[in-house]
């Protein structure tokens, strides 16, 4: 319900003039709507049981999913997926897939060595967030073209550019520094555990 607000309302529209809503329709697909989709698969019984867990899959679901979020901020293939509906639905489907794939390996087998790899998957991803936000926030010039990056909420083009980059790396990888820390949790609640 939650990508059908996002992909089907007027965000969609918006987000390929100002780069905030941008940004706001991206944080919300990878950080909101794909951890809800991994939970509702695996209480239904799918996902997270069919992952096989382990750090080659984590790593190889990090890389690809920090692999698709770098390429779509270049600017040519930012601009491009703003400009045409098509490369921006095949866009928004690479970033819900890189983020599901992260979530459901992270997630995958009940181990303790699982619950370590996962956290290690969900930090590295939180820690990439924020550095490509960052990168973003302090650009001292634009790096989109304008009518890609027009400027909303009163801002001009470069201070919205600065506002989406704040938003990705404040709040891009919250979600993934929770889920980290939720592993973590379990990985030295499991090590008092077998201490005692």
């Amino acid at each position: 319900m939650l990508l059908c607000g996002l992909w089907l309302g007027p965000l969609t529209e918006l987000s390929g003039r100002v780069f905030s809503l941008h940004m706001i329709l991206h944080l919300a697909t990878v950080s909101i709507a794909a951890p809800l989709i991994a939970i509702g698969l695996s209480r239904i019984g799918l996902g997270l049981q069919t992952v096989r867990p382990g750090i080659k899959p984590a790593i190889a679901a990090s890389a690809f999913d920090m692999f698709m979020i770098s390429v779509w901020h270049a600017p040519a293939l930012h601009e491009a997926a703003a400009r045409h509906t098509g490369v921006f639905v095949f866009q928004q489907v690479s970033f819900l897939t890189g983020a599901l794939l992260v979530w459901a390996i992270s997630f995958a087998g009940r181990a303790r060595g699982n619950a370590a790899i996962g956290a290690f998957a969900l930090l590295a991803t939180f820690m990439h967030m924020t550095m490509l936000g960052v990168l973003i926030a302090l650009a001292p010039d634009l790096i989109y073209a304008p009518d890609v990056c027009i400027g909303a909420f009163g801002l001009d083009p470069l201070r919205d550019q600065k506002l989406g980059g704040v938003l990705m790396a404040v709040f891009g990888g919250f979600s993934y520094l929770v889920g980290g820390l939720v592993l973590m949790r379990r990985l030295i609640g499991d090590r008092e555990t077998a201490s005692t």
